[in-house]
């Protein structure tokens, strides 16, 4: 689990995302998977998913690839702050 205290989490967490730029990120790396809207397609919805994860558990969902088939993908800290903008908003 990541941890407040890693310095990538709070260069993410610092950094103001920008949704445009986290949706491009998103159509490029996850909506093959993910779907297009985020509607779900081989990996799950996800709509409201910043209601059922919390800023640390969509990162380290992001980062570890901890349910499979999702690979491991560590954007930048922007690129990530810019994603986690996009999916809170979804």
């Amino acid at each position: 689990m990541v941890q407040a205290s890693d310095p990538y989490i709070k260069d993410v967490i610092s950094l103001a995302g920008n949704p445009s730029q986290g949706k491009a990120i998103f159509l490029t790396n996850c909506a093959g998977c993910h779907g297009s809207e985020a509607n779900g397609f081989v990996g799950p919805s996800l709509q409201d998913v910043s209601k059922r994860k919390s800023k640390y558990g969509l990162i380290n969902q992001v980062i570890s690839g901890e349910t499979p088939p999702m690979p491991k993908f560590q954007p930048n800290p922007q690129e990530m702050a810019d994603l986690l903008s996009y999916l809170q908003n979804l």
